[in-house]
C-alpha cells in the first residue's frame, strides 16, 4: 500500500503493423495500461498519421456480448475467465454467425418463457388477491359462497378461471369464489349463466377456506414456475461450451478492439501512448520488446513533462481496506500526486462508528452477520445483493470488532454493565450512577469527541499542506483557509475556547500574543489578493486593474474570515454527534432494561431485551453507519480531498467481466 497517489509515465511507441496484433494481445494479459489518443498529448505529430479505422463498431459487440451474458445468466453461469489461450486462440468474431446462432437458441426458448409469463402473471394475481386478504381489504375483495349445477360444473370453472380468482370446496357441498370487486360485473355473468345460488354460511369460516385455497393455488404456481426456470435452464446449458467460447471470442475482439481505436499509423508502422505506473513500466517496456521482436521504438514521458490535471491517478491500497477504498471512490478521485486517502478514512470511520455504537455483544453480532454474510456471496456468486448486501458485509467485518473495542472502553454488553470498563463506565455516566475517574458526566462526554473532531480536523489540514507542498502551490499553501494561515487561526480559536469554558464562560483570554495571532492571521488573508495579483503579472504576464485587484481583495478576505469562523467552529462542533448517539445508545438500552425489569417475568424480560438489542443494533447501527460517513466526507474530507483526479482505468482481461 502506498502513502500517496503511484507515480505513472507515459509510454509511446511505434510497432511494425505484423507485430501489433502480438503486441496488443500482450498488452490486454499484463492489463496494466491506460491507451489514450496521440492528439490529446502531441496534436503536432497526430496531424501527420492516419487514425484507427474500425472494422466493426464497438456497440456491435457490446449489444451481441450483452444478449449471450443474459442467456448464461439465466442458466446460472459464471462468465469464464480469459487466459492467454484464450488470446492466442480467438480469431475474429463472425457478428453474423453469433446473432442466427443466439436467435435460434432465444427461439427455442420463446415457448417456455410465454408459459414463464403466464404463469408469473398468475402468480401476481393470486399474492395480489393474498395481500388484500392478509390485511381485511374488504373493500377490494368479492367473497361468495354458494352453489351451481354438478352437470356444468368444469365449464363453470373453466369460464372464472380467466378472471384470476379462486374456486374451492367448503367442505360442505358448496364452492367458495374469492375475485377483485373490479371484476364484479364479469363475475355476475358468469354465475347468472350458470343460475349461482348463494348459501348463507360465516363470512369467518369462508374467508379461512379462501386463505387456505389462495396459498395451496400460490404454491403450486410457485412450483410452475420453478419447473419451467428449471427447463430454460437445461435448454441453455445444453448450449454451456458454445456460449462460453462466444463470450470469450466477443470479449476480446471487444477489448482489442476498444486499444486499437487509440492506435495511429503511418504507411507501415502502428503509433499508441498509454499511461503505466512507473513501478511496471520496466515489465512493459520488456513485454512490448519480446510480442514485436524488437521491431519497435519506445520513448517514456514523466509526469513532470505532463499537466498534473491530466495524468490519471491509480491509488494503491492494501486489499484488506477495499471496503474504504469504495467509500473514497464514492466521494471522488484523488488528485494525481496527492496523500491516498483510503487508509486514513478507514482509521477515521472505524474510530467514529466505536464511539457511537459500544458494545461488545452487539458488535459481535455485527461480526458474524458480516462474516455469514461474505461467506454467503462466496459460495452463491450469482446471488443477488439483498438488503445486507456483499459491501456491507465487508463493512461489518470491521465495524463488529470496533464495536466490540469499544464495548470493552465503555464496559457494555448487551446493554448491560457486565464487564469493567478499561476507560471509564458510560452507562454510569449518562444514567447518573457513581463514576470514578475525569469523565464525570455528559459533558465530559461530549468534550472528548470535540477533541476527537479537533483531531480529525487538523489531521485533514495537515494532509492538505503536504498535498499542497507536492504540487508546488506555495500561495494556496500559505493564504488558503485550509492552509496554514486557515490552521494558525483555528488552532488560536480552539485555546481560546478552552480557556472562555474553563473560566465557566465568564473570561475571555488575557493574552496579547492570542489576539496579536489571529490579527496577523486575518492580515494574511487580505494580503493573500495582492500577492496573488503580482504573481500572476510576474510569472504568467497577467495584468489586472488596481480597483478590480481591491475589490477583489476585500471581497475574498470577508469572505474568507467569515468561512473560518463559521465553517471550522461548525464542523467542529459536529462531531457532538458522536456524543449524542453514543448517548442515545446508552440511553435506548437503558430504557429496555427498565422495561424488561419492570415485568416481573424473567422469560418476559429476556424477550424484551432481545427486541430491544435488535432493534439497537438495526436501527442505531444504520444511523451510526451513516453519521460516520457523513463526518468524513464533510468534516474530513473538504479539509484536504478535492475529488477532481482522473481515475486509471487500464484496460485488461482482469476487467473482461465488468
Amino acid at each position: 500500500m502506498s502513502l500517496f497517489t503511484q507515480k505513472m509515465k507515459m509510454l509511446t511507441a511505434v510497432v511494425l503493423d505484423g507485430y501489433v496484433d502480438a503486441v496488443v494481445k500482450a498488452l490486454l494479459e499484463e492489463g496494466v495500461m491506460e491507451f489514450v489518443h496521440i492528439a490529446d498529448f502531441q496534436a503536432d505529430q497526430a496531424a501527420r498519421l492516419s487514425s484507427h479505422k474500425e472494422d466493426v463498431p464497438q456497440a456491435a459487440f457490446s449489444d451481441v456480448r450483452s444478449r449471450c451474458e443474459n442467456l448464461m445468466k439465466q442458466a446460472g453461469m459464471l462468465l469464464p475467465a480469459i487466459g492467454r489461450k484464450d488470446l492466442d486462440d480467438v480469431g475474429p468474431a463472425d457478428l453474423d454467425d453469433f446473432r442466427r446462432r443466439l436467435d435460434k437458441l432465444s427461439s427455442s426458448l420463446s415457448d417456455l418463457r410465454d408459459e414463464q409469463r403466464m404463469l408469473s402473471q398468475k402468480l401476481l394475481a393470486i399474492d395480489e388477491l393474498s395481500l388484500y386478504v392478509k390485511d381485511k381489504e374488504e373493500d377490494y375483495l368479492d367473497l361468495r359462497c354458494g352453489t351451481v349445477d354438478k352437470a356444468h360444473l368444469e365449464d363453470f370453472k373453466a369460464r372464472m378461471a380467466p378472471l384470476g380468482g379462486i374456486l374451492a370446496d367448503d367442505g360442505h357441498g358448496a364452492l367458495v369464489s374469492l375475485t377483485l370487486k373490479r371484476d364484479s360485473s364479469k363475475v355476475d355473468e358468469v354465475f347468472d349463466r350458470f343460475a349461482w345460488t348463494e348459501k348463507p354460511v360465516s363470512q369467518k369460516e369462508v374467508r379461512e377456506v379462501a386463505k387456505a385455497a389462495l396459498a395451496k393455488r400460490h404454491d403450486e404456481l410457485q412450483a410452475a414456475v420453478d419447473a419451467v426456470s428449471a427447463q430454460v435452464r437445461e435448454r441453455i446449458l445444453a448450449k454451456k461450451d458454445s456460449l462460453e467460447k462466444m463470450w470469450i471470442c466477443l470479449r476480446v475482439n471487444e477489448l482489442s478492439g476498444q486499444v486499437e481505436s487509440c492506435f495511429s499509423h503511418t504507411k507501415s508502422t502502428t503509433v499508441f501512448s498509454g499511461w503505466v505506473p512507473s513501478a511496471k513500466a520496466p515489465g512493459v517496456e520488456e513485454l512490448i520488446v519480446q510480442a514485436s521482436h524488437g521491431k519497435c521504438i519506445i520513448e517514456w514521458t514523466e509526469d513532470s513533462e505532463v499537466e498534473r490535471s491530466k495524468i490519471p491517478t491509480s491509488v494503491s491500497s492494501a486489499r484488506i481496506l477495499a471496503p474504504f477504498e469504495r467509500m473514497v471512490s464514492n466521494y471522488g478521485t484523488p488528485e494525481y500526486g496527492s496523500i491516498n486517502p483510503t487508509p486514513f478514512t478507514a482509521v477515521a470511520y472505524i474510530a467514529m462508528f466505536a464511539l457511537m455504537f459500544a458494545d461488545l455483544g452487539q458488535g459481535l453480532i455485527l461480526l458474524l452477520i458480516g462474516i455469514i454474510g461474505k461467506h454467503y456471496y462466496k459460495t452463491h456468486p450469482m446471488a443477488k445483493d439483498g438488503l445486507i448486501s456483499r459491501y456491507l458485509c465487508s463493512l461489518l467485518v470491521f465495524l463488529g470488532p470496533a464495536s466490540m473495542f469499544g464495548g470493552l472502553l465503555f464496559g457494555s454488553t448487551f446493554g448491560y454493565s457486565w464487564i469493567p470498563a478499561l476507560w471509564f463506565n458510560y452507562h454510569a455516566v449518562v444514567n447518573g450512577g457513581a463514576v470514578q475517574g475525569l469523565v464525570q458526566d455528559v459533558y465530559d462526554i461530549l468534550g472528548i469527541t470535540i477533541a476527537f473532531g479537533i483531531i480529525v480536523i487538523f489531521t485533514g489540514l495537515v494532509l492538505n499542506w503536504i498535498n499542497l507542498v507536492r504540487k508546488k502551490r506555495w500561495l494556496e499553501l500559505v493564504f488558503d483557509k485550509n492552509g496554514l494561515v486557515g490552521g494558525l487561526i483555528y488552532a488560536l480559536g480552539i485555546r481560546a475556547c478552552y480557556y472562555f469554558v474553563d473560566s465557566g464562560y465568564q473570561d475571555f483570554p488575557p493574552w496579547p500574543w492570542l489576539y496579536a495571532g489571529l490579527g496577523f492571521g486575518v492580515l494574511m488573508l487580505f494580503v493573500k489578493g495582492p500577492v496573488t495579483a503580482i504573481w500572476r503579472h510576474r510569472v504568467l504576464g497577467e495584468e489586472e486593474k488596481m480597483g478590480k485587484i481591491v475589490m477583489d481583495t476585500v471581497m475574498d478576505g470577508l469572505v474568507n474570515v467569515l468561512e473560518i469562523f463559521s465553517s471550522f467552529l461548525s464542523n467542529t462542533l459536529s462531531f457532538m454527534r458522536v456524543a449524542g448517539l453514543g448517548i442515545a445508545h446508552v440511553s435506548l438500552m437503558t430504557a429496555f432494561e427498565d422495561m424488561a425489569s419492570m415485568t416481573g417475568n424473567i422469560i418476559a424480560e429476556i424477550l424484551i431485551m432481545v427486541l430491544g438489542n435488535v432493534l439497537v443494533i438495526a436501527l442505531e447501527g444504520l444511523s451510526a453507519g451513516i453519521q460516520s460517513l457523513r463526518l468524513n466526507y464533510y468534516e474530513f474530507f473538504t479539509k484536504y480531498f478535492t475529488g477532481r483526479g482522473i481515475a486509471f482505468k487500464p484496460v485488461g482481461l482482469d476487467g473482461s467481466r465488468s
